[in-house]
């Protein structure tokens, strides 16, 4: 499975098996975790089998269901672009997740967490959570998408949008992003190769969808983009 592939396949799921995470699968997991520490400066860390580390909040929000398994988000609360860089990297290991079989959930609420499990030091703060496991229903539910007018724009004549600009496009919109705001809007500018990808309007958790769609765009186009610091 591509990573495009794991885009198209992936949705949102609440309702895991009551299944451990093999020894296999989390010896895989760990080594793209330990790759996008090194790469961000974040400590991401995979936490299994902790059924109470959400308390009663989390298992009522959303219908969450034997959400034993998760990915807790930790950084310092001074490195730059913190909250963009949670997104483009945690939707890195969920796309990995999703190659190896496994379903997932970003939870972005008021939750508990286990303190004795997820190591948070003074200097740091917990930014998000992911769920993970095997799904009861794995193939999930598609979610309402915007259309390519509303998210983007161009600026070479006649608002010309070429072909790697629209499969990015069309990657970023299947993001997972908070409420399904999608608030979010990249520029082609009119040198026909620079993209600027920004928010749209503020939201809950904005900046942490903005790191996920700009990952997204990456993989649909082929083309880097800069990232806030």
């Amino acid at each position: 499975m591509t990573l495009l592939e794991a885009i198209e396949q992936r949705h949102s799921i609440r309702a895991y098996q009551k299944r451990p995470l093999e020894a296999d699968v989390v010896a895989a997991l760990q080594a793209v975790i330990d790759d996008c520490n090194a790469a961000s400066g974040l400590r991401i860390q995979l936490i299994t089998d902790d059924p109470k580390a959400f308390g009663t909040s989390l298992l009522h929000y959303g219908k969450f269901r034997n959400a034993d398994h998760y990915i807790a988000i930790v950084g310092d609360k001074r490195l730059p672009g913190l909250d963009e860089l949670t997104g483009y990297y945690g939707e890195r290991i969920v796309l990995e997740a999703q190659r190896m079989g496994l379903n997932t959930c970003w939870v972005a609420l008021t939750y508990r967490t286990n303190r004795d499990r997820v190591d948070i030091r003074d200097d740091e703060k917990l930014t998000c959570v992911i769920s993970i496991g095997y799904g009861v229903n794995p193939e999930g539910a598609p979610h309402r998408i915007k259309r390519i007018d509303q998210v983007a724009k161009s600026l070479l004549p006649g608002g010309e949008m070429p072909d790697w600009f629209v499969a990015g496009v069309n990657a970023a919109l299947l993001a997972p992003t908070a409420i399904n705001q999608q608030k979010f809007r990249f520029t082609l500018q009119a040198d026909g190769r620079t993209v600027v990808a920004e928010e749209s309007a503020w939201g809950p958790y904005s900046t942490i969808d903005l790191g996920i769609v700009k990952l997204h765009f990456e993989i649909g186009s082929g083309v880097k983009l800069m990232h806030n610091s």
